[in-house]
């Protein structure tokens, strides 16, 4: 196995987290295309994990903590750290071969070698995906948790304060006889993008009845003001607590929340008939 930075070869894989194979991630691929060439103007770097094969088996990104939706001060956080996993797909599950570790390993000497005071990263507090006992395993230090989502780092010098979560907050304004979707997205996931994407198709085939509002998380000011990014509100509830919601999922959430009105006097998109949802 051997680590090196991302190169132009490899950057398609990497727009689709290494899963070319998935359709739902190749329709978003523009967005997280578009992140990467703005942030890798800020600092943003990015390794890839090679195989004793040469296959591509996994990846870690990381950036300056000050364009991520966490405080600190002269330390990078990781994004995303993913190896492929995905049995029967791809290159197949390359999981538990050491992979992550390496990944890791080659991201803290980077982020030594710039200066940094240290490193920080966040984890899901259940054991699913990119989870925060998996870091504790590696000498990450719990500093802060906001719902699943933990935050985690690893100081590189004495005294240094940890980092924290933004702590901004969101209030989605309703419509009256309207219903409204919030998406709240960066670009930087393709979980997120697929999220934000879905709502978007999701809200649009409701016509006037529902409205899409979509609120830039690569924004300083967004960042400041709202904290955590990974959301999405309809009607004033918040569908992105955990796992990713899909599209079935946001389309019944609407429709649940469409049924709660009088739409009798309203125009309905073509083909659709008064009180009847598409299907």
């Amino acid at each position: 196995m051997k680590i090196i930075n991302l190169t132009k070869e490899i950057e398609p894989l990497y727009f689709v987290c290494l899963a070319e194979w998935n359709e739902e991630l190749d329709k978003v691929k523009s967005i997280k295309k578009k992140w990467y060439r703005e942030m890798k103007e800020k600092g943003l770097r990015v390794k890839i994990a090679l195989t004793d094969e040469n296959v591509v088996g996994g990846m870690i990104e990381y950036m300056p903590i000050e364009y991520s939706c966490a405080e600190g001060s002269h330390l990078y956080i990781v994004n995303c750290i993913w190896v492929h996993g995905y049995k029967g797909k791809g290159r197949g599950n390359l999981q538990g071969k050491g992979i992550g570790q390496a990944l890791l390993k080659a991201a803290e000497e980077d982020v030594r070698a710039l200066g940094m005071n240290g490193l920080a990263v966040w984890g899901l507090s259940e054991e699913i995906w990119i989870n925060a006992p998996w870091f504790q395993k590696h000498g990450y230090k719990k500093v802060d948790q906001t719902g699943w989502f933990v935050l985690l780092w690893k100081a590189f010098t004495d005294n240094d304060v940890p980092p924290k979560w933004r702590t901004g907050e969101f209030k989605q304004e309703s419509v009256p006889g309207k219903v409204k979707v919030t998406s709240f997205f960066s670009g930087q996931c393709c979980s997120e993008n697929s999220v934000y994407f879905s709502a978007k198709k999701a809200a649009s085939e409701f016509g006037d009845n529902v409205i899409f509002e979509e609120i830039d998380m690569c924004k300083a000011e967004n960042r400041i003001k709202y904290g955590f990014d990974w959301r999405l509100y309809i009607n004033g509830e918040n569908l992105f607590t955990g796992h990713p919601p899909s599209y079935e999922q946001i389309r019944a959430k609407i429709e649940e929340n469409l049924s709660k009105h009088d739409f009798s006097n309203r125009s309905w998109p073509k083909g659709m008939k008064t009180g009847e949802f598409c299907r």
